[in-house]
């Protein structure tokens, strides 16, 4: 099979598709692998280490498309990669699609197969695609909050751990999955007063098993979230229904009643957010304010961090990319009910029943794309 890697053009994105030590798996099987020059320079890697490593250069990115029948991607295509897509391309990317009505569209009408990281599954229900990127974010996140909170960024000039004498900052993380796990130790380790919520019992008991009186697991309903948001510093949204748009668990009542200069970090913001208030920012443009309160909603968050998040995220995506490339989607998804789950476009179908839902469209079971 022919692979492809374009440069990332989404707003500050400096993630690849491939790796170089990718590159040579792909090539290690059999492949043929083409990258359009510089794709990798935001994660350090040159155009020199990936021919090293198999791959041909191409100038830009419509000769990568134009060529390739598997497109590897970081983030969902923009409109102009959209533009590109034809009916014999396997896409396989983060496509976020329930709030992205226009991106669903363009994938629909371009007729390829789509594959997205997020919707992948593992035994036990994990997402073992989404699972770094959340890592990162969830550190991230408290360090994004933490700096807002400098008076010079319109926060309250807060500092994240306090010092002998003042009081920590109260952060509060909304969904303990892995994004709020990773958070509630960033906060841990700056020694903030941390509260974390969920409805998830297991999750819960696993929280105070792990962090003991270093931070409180509470149980989320309406009013816990209402008190705990009113009391807090640092929110950090974490809120995930695979495929689906996040749940708005912030209200904007509960927003004003915050205090002047606190921030809320909301990492749900591919899926739509998790505050009522939320709306999707770049790293170009990071912030905004609601009634005096600091909202970061960037997109693409672990993209700050170009090379970690890039082979943290190759290693989760290699595994999978292989058995597509070596066996064929259709073949792979029969062998892997876990993949399987990832399709969320085929033949100008939706494969994905929270997408279909979110945006009020017919949906194609798996079976029928198998067949």
């Amino acid at each position: 099979m022919i692979v492809g890697v374009p440069k990332e053009i989404k707003n500050r994105e400096y993630r690849v598709g491939l790796t170089p030590d990718s590159v040579s798996e792909f090539v290690a099987h059999g492949h043929k692998v083409v990258v359009e020059t510089a794709a990798g320079m935001g994660v350090g890697a040159t155009d020199a280490e990936y021919t090293a490593a198999g791959a041909t250069i191409l100038t830009t990115a419509a000769e990568v498309f134009e060529t390739a029948e598997m497109i590897v991607k970081v983030k969902e295509p923009q409109a102009v990669e959209r533009a590109m897509l034809k009916p014999h391309h396997l896409l396989y990317t983060y496509l976020h699609l329930a709030p992205d009505a226009p991106q669903t569209q363009d994938l629909i009408k371009s007729g390829a197969t789509c594959i997205a990281y997020e919707t992948v599954t593992a035994n036990g229900g994990g997402l073992p695609l989404l699972k770094p990127m959340s890592e990162v974010a969830g550190r991230m996140s408290v360090l994004a909050g933490a700096h807002y909170l400098q008076k010079a960024t319109n926060g309250a000039g807060v500092l994240v751990s306090g010092v002998p004498g003042v009081a920590p900052a109260n952060v509060v993380v909304i969904g303990g999955g892995v994004v709020g796990f990773n958070a509630a130790e960033m906060a841990v380790g700056l020694q903030a007063n941390v509260t974390i919520l969920d409805r998830n019992l297991l999750t819960l008991e696993r929280i105070n098993h792990h962090f003991g009186a270093q931070a409180r697991a509470i149980y989320s309903t309406t009013a816990a979230v209402a008190s705990a948001v009113e009391q807090a510093d640092l929110v950090i949204g974490a809120v995930l229904i695979p495929g689906a748009n996040a749940p708005k668990l912030v209200t904007r009542d509960m927003i004003n009643s915050m205090k002047p200069g606190s921030v809320v970090v909301d990492v749900a913001i591919d899926q739509g957010g998790c505050f009522e208030t939320s709306k999707a920012t770049t790293h170009d443009d990071p912030v905004y304010d609601v009634n005096g309160v600091v909202h970061y909603c960037v997109a693409n968050m672990p993209g700050a961090y170009a090379r970690t998040s890039a082979y943290a995220l190759n290693n989760a995506t290699l595994p999978f990319g292989l058995a597509l490339a070596d066996k064929g989607w259709k073949q792979a998804l029969r062998d892997d009910a876990h993949l399987a789950n990832g399709l969320n476009v085929w033949d100008g179908k939706i494969t994905n029943e929270p997408v279909a839902q979110a945006q009020g469209l017919d949906f194609t079971p798996l079976s029928t794309a198998l067949a």
